[in-house]
């Protein structure tokens, strides 16, 4: 392999710059570019520019202090916080949720979701299945599926875009992609990956020269063998493509928008707490950025929420932003005329105890959560399913948590019943049969 950006060495930033472009092993995320061209070219997937923005609220978030609260429940379970109303008659939120009460029209809640297990990774929400099977099987994250089925958007783009950072709690980490192979792993738009797409590293004249050089040693390579190397052009052409546009550096680059809508985001901070993701909301309007570029998906891990101790403190602490920038980011969606194309999807793992414990925290409880879904052209302005007087288990028309992912497929134009190839040419299905894009949303 050629590489073109030469020997590694420490910039003043102290990371250090490896080769990262090695023509014919490029790497975004770990996957090969110009093999995910061809990979792009084969599947012969284009079409409109559906997209979709998950945003994973590490730890489980308590719905019944926030989405799903129980005014009339004994004290041990309401909680601290009291329901407000909202901009639709007869749905009520938690008074720590102003701004998303505003919006109600734009948005539906999910109240009644089953189906989860007690299991603190992002595994059931990105793949559709428990850690233990995701890893057994090779079962693919969403984003990869998404990737693999409709490809690029946008040549210069990728098409799965994992903004989340890595998180102590190593399960909370965006899955990778499982049988489908590293060629449809998340573009991480951070460190080198970054770097890479700015183009920084070597000046324009070399890198142009180091583009002529590779093209004498394909042309001695092709008067050798022309057989195993047919059609290779083209794919180094487009990876020249990527790195030639900064398209998605410009996407990252939030000094480029109105500092009053980063203001209306609420930007947030990249310090990490507990051992799960910051709450960050520049990346929420990263997220939207991305998408607008051409991103298929991207995902978002979002704030720390397993709250065993002082959870009303501590959401009185954190959800005013969060409240600020979800809010924010459907309100931009539809101000920018792309309601109808990308969903957001904005969920944990699981909610929390019904009975508030000593330590005045809630702890795990996965026979219910709740869910908020938002554009993608669905039905909005309403909550699907209930749960009885406690919060404790669905009351009324139960939602499994696959049935979430099989709606976010279907908004994507992908047939979630449907089967995929892996990497080894064995087909495999995308979800389980039993899954069923919501009816009440599409």
């Amino acid at each position: 392999m050629i590489n073109v950006f030469g020997p590694g060495s420490r910039y003043c930033d102290g990371m250090t710059r490896r080769s990262f472009l090695t023509i014919g092993g490029l790497t975004l995320g770990g996957l090969s570019l110009p093999e995910l061209l061809r990979a792009e070219d084969r599947s012969g997937k284009r079409g409109s520019h559906k997209s979709v923005i998950m945003v994973y609220l590490t730890g489980g978030l308590a719905h019944q202090d926030t989405f799903d609260l129980k005014p009339e429940a004994p004290k041990e379970v309401r909680g601290e916080f009291q329901p407000i109303a909202t901009r639709v008659p007869g749905i009520s939120i938690g008074e720590l949720l102003p701004r998303l009460a505003s919006i109600t029209d734009k948005y539906s809640i999910i109240r009644s979701i089953v189906g989860l297990r007690d299991e603190h990774s992002s595994f059931q929400n990105l793949t559709g299945f428990p850690m233990s099977v995701a890893e057994r099987e090779g079962k693919p994250n969403f984003g990869s599926v998404i990737a693999r089925v409709k490809g690029y958007a946008d040549p210069v783009v990728p098409p799965y875009i994992d903004l989340s950072p890595t998180m102590v709690h190593k399960p909370y980490n965006t899955p990778g992609p499982g049988a489908l192979g590293q060629s449809y792993a998340a573009s991480k738009m951070s460190g080198e990956d970054l770097a890479l797409l700015k183009q920084t590293a070597v000046s324009d004249d070399r890198f142009r020269g180091r583009r002529s050089l590779l093209a004498e040693f394909d042309r001695f390579r092709r008067e050798v063998d022309s057989s195993s190397i047919q059609g290779l052009d083209q794919f180094y052409d487009r990876a020249f493509t990527v790195l030639t546009s900064d398209k998605v550096a410009k996407a990252l680059d939030l000094d480029r928008e109105d500092p009053r809508l980063r203001d209306r985001y609420g930007r947030g901070s990249s310090r990490h707490w507990g051992d799960g993701a910051p709450t960050w909301n520049d990346q929420l309007l990263t997220a939207r950025r991305l998408v607008e570029a051409g991103a298929r998906c991207v995902t978002v891990a979002y704030g720390f929420w397993d709250t065993h101790g002082q959870n009303f403190n501590w959401l009185r602490e954190h959800l005013p932003l969060f409240d600020r920038g979800i809010s924010a980011l459907i309100e931009d969606i539809h101000q920018r005329g792309l309601d109808r194309d990308v969903t957001v999807v904005v969920w944990g793992e699981f909610g929390r105890t019904p009975k508030i414990n000593k330590d005045a925290g809630r702890d795990h409880w996965a026979p219910v959560n709740s869910a908020l879904l938002a554009c993608g052209g669905m039905k909005t302005g309403q909550v699907i399913g209930s749960t009885d007087k406690l919060g404790a288990y669905a009351a009324t028309n139960p939602i499994h948590y696959l049935d979430i992912l099989a709606t976010i497929y279907h908004n994507l134009g992908i047939d979630p019943a449907s089967f995929i190839v892996d990497k080894t040419d064995r087909p495999v299905s995308i979800l389980p049969l039993t899954a069923r894009p919501i009816d009440k949303l599409i």
